[in-house]
C-alpha cells in the first residue's frame, strides 16, 4: 500500500438497522475511534432512513457517513429514489454505487453506475464504485477482462482520487464465507489500478478496497496485500467488535 493512500474501512449495513440499533452501533464505534489517532479512515453506510440520524450522532467525531445508493439526477419524478444532493444534505460525505446487489437485483449497467458516480461528484460526495465478477465469469477465466470492462464503463473520465474509491467485490464471495486466494486478490487489484490509469491521471493515489466475506480472521492477510487500500465490509460491519478488529488489522 502506497504511503499516500490512507486506508479506508467502509461498512455497508445494507437493509439492516432501526434508529435505536443505529445509534447504539455508532456510539460504540465513536468510543473506539476516540481512543486515539488511527492510521485509517472509517466510513459507515447505513440505510437511507438512518443517514441523517447517524450523521447527527457522529457529529464532531472522525466517523464518516455514507449512503448506499443514489439516483443520477438531482431531482425529479423518481418515486422512492434519493439524489446525491439529498444524501449530502442529510450529512453524508460518500455514497456506494454499483454494488453487485444493485447490478443484479435492479439491473444496473456500467452506464447506470457511471451516471450515479457523476452525480456523487456533482453533489460533493465520494463515490465508492463497486465492481466484481460472477462465479461463472471467474470459472471461465474472464475475471480480469470483466473488471477492466467494469472500470472503463463505470468510472467517469477525468475522475480524481479525491472523489472516487473503487471496491472490488467478487460477486460469488459476498456473504458466502468464500474468498479468492491472496494471489488472486493481488492480481485483481493490480489490474484494476492499471486500468484506472486510462480513466484518471492519479490512479496511483486512488484507493482500491477489497470486499466479499471480509472478517476478522482474514482481514490481516487481505489488508496486507499490495494495492489493497482497505475493505468494504458487509455483515461484519454490524458488530462493532468485528468491524473494529478488521480495521485494526491494518499493519
Amino acid at each position: 500500500m502506497a504511503a499516500a493512500r490512507r486506508p479506508l474501512i467502509a461498512g455497508n449495513w445494507k437493509m439492516n438497522g432501526l434508529v435505536s440499533e443505529g445509534r447504539a452501533l455508532t456510539a460504540e464505534l465513536m468510543a473506539l475511534l476516540n481512543r486515539g489517532a488511527r492510521p485509517f479512515e472509517m466510513l459507515v453506510c447505513p440505510p437511507a432512513t438512518l443517514v441523517s440520524t447517524i450523521s447527527t450522532a457522529a457529529r464532531g467525531s472522525v466517523l464518516l457517513i455514507g449512503g448506499q445508493d443514489c439516483h443520477a439526477d438531482a431531482k425529479g419524478a423518481f418515486t422512492g429514489d434519493l439524489s446525491a444532493e439529498m444524501l449530502k444534505d442529510a450529512g453524508a460525505s460518500a455514497v456506494i454505487v454499483g454494488h453487485s446487489e444493485r447490478r443484479t437485483l435492479h439491473g444496473e449497467t456500467d452506464q447506470t453506475v457511471r451516471g450515479k458516480a457523476m452525480a456523487a461528484k456533482r453533489a460533493g460526495l465520494t463515490a465508492v464504485i463497486c465492481i466484481g465478477e460472477t462465479l461463472e465469469q471467474r470459472d471461465a477465466g474472464k475475471t480480469l477482462a470483466v473488471l477492466e470492462a467494469q472500470v472503463l464503463g463505470s468510472v467517469p473520465e477525468a475522475s480524481r482520487a479525491a472523489n472516487v474509491v473503487v471496491a472490488y467485490e467478487p460477486v460469488w464471495a459476498i456473504g458466502t464465507g468464500r474468498t479468492p486466494s491472496p494471489d488472486d486478490v493481488a492480481a485483481a487489484h493490480t489490474h484494476i489500478r492499471k486500468t484506472l490509469a486510462q480513466r484518471m491521471d492519479n490512479a496511483d493515489a486512488t484507493r482500491i478496497l477489497y470486499g466479499g466475506s471480509v472478517k476478522p480472521e482474514n482481514a490481516a492477510t487481505l489488508l496486507g496485500l499490495e494495492d489493497v487500500d482497505g475493505a468494504l465490509v458487509g455483515g461484519a460491519s454490524l458488530k462493532a467488535a468485528d468491524f473494529w478488529a478488521i480495521a485494526t488489522a491494518i499493519g
